[in-house]
C-alpha cells in the first residue's frame, strides 16, 4: 500500500510538472509572438480592406492623432466610402440587388463589447451610424429591412436614393442574361472591414457593404453579422473580413481569428489559420477555389497586425505614426 502511495505521488508530482513546463512553453510562445521587436506598444493605429481603405484610414487617423477613441475613429472613417459614389461596393453607388434595390449591411463594435448592426437597410447613405445608434439606443443588437428603415428616419437620418446612374446601367445591362456568378475580388463586391487601437490602448471595429452584385433581394453576408464579418475582444485583438460572406459565416471567422490570438497566435498566423479552414471546407464541398475569395485582417492589443487571403488581389490599408500604405498580404493560391 506504501508503495502504491509513493507511486500516485511521484506521478502527480510528474504530471505538474510536465503540466508546469507545458504552461510555461505556452506562455513564452505567446509573448514572442506577439510582443513588437522594441517592446513598445504600437498606438494608435487603423487597418481597413481595400484600397479605398486609404482614404478611410486619413479620416480615421484625424480622430485617433488627437488622442479620440478607436470606435469614433472606425466610424468615422467607413463613412468615407460609403459616401463615394464612385466606390461601388458600399454605401452609396453601391451595386444593386436582382431587384434592382441597393440593400446595406453594417456593424460595429466596442471595447465594451457593445455591438450594434443592421441587414439589408435601403435608402440610408451610412448604414454604420445606423447600426451605431442602433446599439446605442436600443436594447437590441440588430434591425433588419423595413423595421431598420424606420428606426433610421425616426433618428433623423435622410432617406435618399442610393442607385447611381452607373449602378443602374450596370444592373440593366446584367438583367439580360441574369446570371448569377460572382467574382473573386473587388469587381463585383467588397466590404470595408476596419479595426483600430487608440491612444488609451482601447480597440474597436467596423464593417459596412452593399454585399454581393444582383444577389437575391433579402441576402445577408458576414458584414452585418458580429463573429463572423467583425469581432472585438478588448483583452486580445480585433479582426475584420471581406470577400464571400458565405464562407466567412461558415467558419464564424472573425471570432475564429480573435480566438486563434487569445491562443497565443500572432495576428498573421491567426489569419491563416481561418483562411485555411475557409479552404478546407471548400474543398469537402467540392467547390473551385479560384471562385472564392475570402481575407482577413487583424490586430491585437500591442498593435502588431496581420492579413492573409484565398488568393491574390485583396489588399488592405494601415495607418501608424510612420505614415499610410497600402499591403498586399500573402495569399493561398495564385
Amino acid at each position: 500500500m506504501t508503495n502504491r502511495r509513493n507511486f500516485l505521488k511521484k506521478t502527480a508530482i510528474a504530471s505538474a510538472a510536465v503540466a508546469l513546463s507545458s504552461f510555461t512553453g505556452r506562455a513564452k510562445e505567446h509573448k514572442e509572438q506577439n510582443e513588437l521587436p522594441d517592446g513598445k506598444v504600437r498606438k494608435p493605429i487603423v487597418l481597413s480592406t481595400w484600397r479605398f481603405g486609404l482614404k478611410a484610414n486619413e479620416a480615421a487617423w484625424e480622430v485617433l492623432k488627437k488622442g479620440g477613441r478607436a470606435l469614433d475613429a472606425v466610424e468615422t472613417g467607413v463613412k468615407v466610402t460609403e459616401a463615394d459614389p464612385k466606390e461601388r461596393s458600399v454605401g452609396y453607388g453601391g451595386r444593386p440587388d436582382r431587384d434592382g434595390r441597393v440593400t446595406l449591411d453594417a456593424c460595429i463594435m466596442d471595447e465594451l463589447s457593445n455591438i450594434g448592426s443592421v441587414g439589408c437597410l435601403e435608402f440610408i447613405k451610412h448604414p454604420i451610424s445606423v447600426a451605431r445608434a442602433v446599439m446605442e439606443k436600443t436594447p437590441h443588437v440588430m434591425l433588419v429591412g423595413d423595421g431598420a428603415l424606420q428606426f433610421a428616419l425616426a433618428q433623423g437620418f435622410p432617406k435618399e436614393n442610393l442607385l447611381v446612374p452607373d449602378s443602374e446601367k450596370e444592373w440593366k445591362e446584367w438583367l439580360k442574361t441574369s446570371e448569377y456568378k460572382p467574382i473573386a475580388n473587388i469587381e463585383n463586391h467588397d466590404t470595408i472591414g476596419m479595426i483600430a487601437l487608440d491612444a488609451a490602448g482601447n480597440l474597436s471595429g467596423a464593417c459596412t457593404t452593399s454585399g454581393m452584385a444582383f444577389k437575391m433581394h433579402g441576402r445577408l453576408g458576414d458584414s452585418p453579422i458580429i463573429g463572423a464579418g467583425l469581432y472585438v475582444d478588448n483583452e486580445i485583438g480585433a479582426a475584420t473580413a471581406t470577400g464571400h460572406g458565405e464562407e466567412v459565416i461558415r467558419i464564424a471567422g472573425c471570432h475564429l481569428v480573435v480566438e486563434l490570438m487569445r491562443q497565443g497566435k500572432s495576428p498573421q498566423k491567426a489569419c491563416e489559420e481561418a483562411v485555411y479552414r475557409v479552404v478546407k471546407l471548400i474543398k469537402i464541398r467540392n467547390k473551385n477555389l479560384k471562385d472564392i475569395q475570402v481575407g482577413f485582417i487583424a490586430l491585437n492589443k500591442i498593435g502588431d497586425y496581420g492579413s492573409y487571403c484565398v488568393q491574390s488581389g485583396f489588399n488592405y490599408a494601415v495607418h501608424d505614426e510612420t505614415g499610410n500604405r497600402l499591403i498586399d498580404p500573402d495569399y493561398y493560391i495564385e
